[in-house]
């Protein structure tokens, strides 16, 4: 799960500035360990030991053992720092990490197949989920109103319909 990505060296002494993509920056400051690796190759993950971190004007400022100087730092720019789930700080019951939702197959309480999860959107009020299936593309807003169940383990989600949510013929 991904926390942060490294925007560029802070200062001569080794440390980064991180954009925060998480919603539990605090957080980040509690693990001995992050794991960084390039956008898009999960298979080139580095552990790393963490030797400070400390918010600065809207970001995070990490300083990780084996880069001490701005030219080391500097190696690190682009990358994603991320922790395996299994170490991440448990949720709420009821609060789950965007990811989980990806894929999650989308069912109408009616039975029609809406399709699969594809991005959670962030634009206000609600969080809004990217359905992507039969009808083409389906906005579903993540209220109470229109998710009547979610089972992250079976990867389903039960929905209802507002009125004109859905085009009238499937595509």
């Amino acid at each position: 799960m991904v926390l942060g990505q490294v925007r560029r060296p802070h200062g001569v002494r080794g440390e980064v500035r991180v954009e925060i993509l998480t919603d539990y920056p605090e957080r980040i400051a509690q693990h001995d360990h992050l794991y960084l690796a390039p956008p898009g190759r999960p298979d080139r993950v580095k552990r790393c030991q963490v030797e400070s971190v400390r918010p600065h004007k809207g970001v995070l400022l990490i300083k990780l053992a084996g880069y001490d100087d701005r030219e080391a730092a500097d190696k690190l720019r682009g990358m994603l720092i991320q922790l395996p789930v299994e170490e991440a700080v448990p949720l709420e019951e009821e609060e789950y990490y965007y990811f989980q939702l990806e894929g999650v197959h989308v069912e109408t309480e009616t039975g029609e197949y809406l399709g699969r999860v594809t991005e959670v959107l962030e634009p206000g009020a609600h969080d809004v989920y990217v359905v992507q299936g039969p009808r083409g593309e389906v906005l579903i807003p993540a209220i109470e109103d229109v998710i009547l169940e979610l089972d992250l383990e079976a990867g389903k989600m039960l929905v209802r319909p507002l009125p004109g949510m859905l085009r009238e013929e499937a595509a």
